[in-house]
C-alpha cells in the first residue's frame, strides 16, 4: 500500500451489547457527549479515513440505531451474543467480495482519533506485513484488560484476563478490543475460533493466536493517550467520557485564542466554533450549532443553541440564543432576552427582558425592555419585520404578523397590531383616567376600617 494507492478501507463497528448498566431505554451507543452520539463520534472520525463500507453490528435496539444512522452505515445482527469473534463474523455477508483492509472498532469506545486508526492501518502494511494489527494501551490500573504480550512491538500472546497468570496479569500493555486485518486474513481466523475458555464465548483476539500458531506475524500499536480507547457502559463512565472532552475542548479553544474566564464553568457541543479574541464568561452553554465570529463577547450564565454571532456582536448576561438566531456586527442582547429564529442586523439591540421571536431586527433598531414579538396565533407561527433604527418602547407587544418601517416609534405600553409606516409614531394605550383625591379618601377609609377592626 501507498499513499497514492492506498488498500480499499472497510469499517465494522461493534454495536451489539446489551447495556445493562445504562439502566436505559435508550441504546447505549446512542448516549450523547458533548450533544452527539457517541456512536457519531467514533463513525465522523473513521470517515476521515474514506473507508468505502461501513458496517454495524446490532443486537438489542438496532431498530434505535437503524433510525439514528440514517443510512450511514450497514446494519447487521448479532442474535444470541456469542461473544466478539461472533460479532464480526456477522459482518462477513455484508462484506462479501471486499479485498482490502478491515478495521474493528467499537460503538461505546467513541473517541480514538482518526490519526490512531491510520497508524493501525499503516502498521499492517509495512515490511513484515503483519497478519493482525492490536491497538494496545497501558492504564493507570490495569483492571480486568485482556493482556497483550509482546516484544518491540510484535505480540508473543493475546490472553483475556480471567484466563491469565499471575505473570501475565504482571503485564501493563492492555487489549483495547481495536483491531485492523485483511479481510483475506480475518474470515478464515475468524472461522477457526472455539469458544474453551472461562466464559464459553469467542473472543475477537483469539485471531491472534491462532494467526501465530500459522507462523503469521502480529503487531501492536500503542495509543499515546489511554483516554483515547476508555469505553462507556454506565452512566459514571458517561459523565467521566463527557468531562475528559469538554476539558480537551476548553484547552483547544483557548488555544486558538478565545478567552474563558472560568473554564471549567463552559461547556461546549461537538460542533462549538469560536472565533479569535471571542470573551466566555462564566457558566455559558454552548448546544449543537453555534458558531461566534471574532471579537464576540458572552457574559455569564448564557444559553446558546443553533445561532450565529458576527463581529463585535455581544449577549448576556443570562440572554438565551435559541436556532435560528442570528447577530449580525455590533448586535447587542442583554440580560433575560430570548432570540428564537430571529435576524438582529447590525448594530441593533434588544438590551432588556425582552423575547424575539421569528423575526427580522434592521439595523440600529432599539427593542425596549420588556418589549415581545407575539408570533404564536396556537396554530401558526407568524414573522415580525422591524426596520432599520426603527424605536420599539418598552413594554411594547408586537403582534404579528406585523411591518415596523423604518425609522418608525412605537410609544412605550403599545399594543401593535397593524403595520407602522416609515417615520410614523405609533401609539397604542387606553385613555388614562384622573381622578383627583380618590387615592387619599381610599386610604382614610381603609385605615378607619382597620382600626375598628382591631378595636
Amino acid at each position: 500500500m501507498t499513499a497514492a494507492d492506498p488498500s480499499p478501507l472497510a469499517i465494522v463497528v461493534l454495536a451489539a451489547g446489551k447495556g445493562t448498566r445504562m439502566k436505559s431505554a435508550l441504546h447505549k451507543v446512542l448516549h450523547p457527549v458533548a450533544g452527539r452520539p457517541m456512536i457519531a463520534h467514533l463513525l465522523a472520525a473513521a470517515g476521515e479515513l474514506a473507508p468505502i463500507r461501513t458496517v454495524v453490528v446490532a443486537g438489542h435496539g438496532r431498530e434505535q440505531l437503524a433510525g439514528a444512522l440514517g443510512g450511514a452505515a450497514g446494519i447487521v445482527v448479532q442474535e444470541p451474543q456469542l461473544g466478539t469473534a461472533h460479532a464480526v463474523r456477522q459482518a462477513e455477508p455484508a462484506l462479501a467480495g471486499f479485498a482490502g483492509d478491515v478495521l474493528i472498532l467499537y460503538g461505546d469506545v467513541p473517541f480514538v482519533t482518526a490519526a490512531t486508526m491510520r497508524a493501525m492501518i499503516a502498521r499492517l502494511h509495512e515490511a513484515d506485513a503483519p497478519a493482525v494489527v492490536v491497538l494496545g494501551f497501558e492504564p493507570d490500573d490495569p483492571l480486568q484488560y485482556g493482556r497483550v504480550i509482546a516484544r518491540d512491538g510484535r505480540i508473543l500472546r493475546m490472553v483475556e484476563h480471567r484466563d491469565a497468570s499471575l505473570e501475565e496479569r504482571a503485564c501493563r500493555l492492555c487489549n483495547s478490543g481495536l483491531m485492523a486485518v485483511r479481510a483475506a486474513d480475518l474470515w478464515p481466523l475468524l472461522a477457526q475460533v472455539g469458544n474453551a475458555n472461562a466464559q464459553g464465548e469467542y473472543y475477537l483476539p483469539d485471531i491472534v493466536n491462532l494467526a501465530q500458531a500459522q507462523g503469521h506475524g502480529c503487531a501492536v500499536v500503542t495509543v499515546a493517550d489511554p483516554g483515547e480507547v476508555a469505553g462507556i457502559n454506565s452512566r459514571a463512565e458517561l459523565a467521566e467520557a463527557e468531562a475528559r472532552w469538554q476539558a480537551r475542548r476548553r484547552r483547544q479553544a483557548m488555544d486558538e485564542g478565545a478567552s474563558l474566564v472560568a473554564p471549567e464553568t463552559v461547556w461546549f457541543s461537538w460542533d462549538t466554533r469560536l472565533g479569535r479574541d471571542v470573551t466566555v464568561e462564566p457558566h455559558v452553554v454552548f448546544g449543537p450549532g453555534v458558531t461566534v465570529a471574532d471579537d464576540v463577547t458572552i457574559h455569564a450564565f448564557c444559553h446558546l443553541e443553533g445561532a450565529q454571532l458576527a463581529s463585535g456582536s455581544a449577549i448576556g448576561p443570562y440572554a438565551r440564543l435559541r436556532p435560528g438566531a442570528s447577530l449580525m456586527a455590533g448586535a447587542k442582547v442583554g440580560n433575560f432576552v430570548e432570540v428564537k429564529n430571529a435576524v438582529l442586523g447590525k448594530g441593533a439591540k434588544a438590551n432588556h427582558l425582552s423575547y424575539i421571536g421569528d423575526a427580522e431586527v434592521g439595523a440600529g433598531a432599539n427593542i425596549g425592555a420588556g418589549t415581545i414579538t407575539c408570533n404564536y396565533d396556537g396554530y401558526f407561527k407568524h414573522r415580525t419585520v422591524i426596520g432599520e433604527r426603527a424605536f420599539i418602547g418598552s413594554n411594547s407587544a408586537l403582534i404579528a404578523p406585523v411591518r415596523i418601517g423604518a425609522d418608525a416609534i412605537v410609544a412605550a405600553g403599545s399594543a401593535v397590531s397593524r403595520d407602522v409606516a416609515d417615520g410614523e409614531l405609533r401609539m397604542v394605550r387606553a385613555e388614562q383616567l384622573v381622578k383627583p383625591g380618590w387615592a387619599d379618601r381610599f386610604h382614610d377609609a381603609m385605615k378607619k376600617k382597620k382600626a375598628e377592626k382591631a378595636g
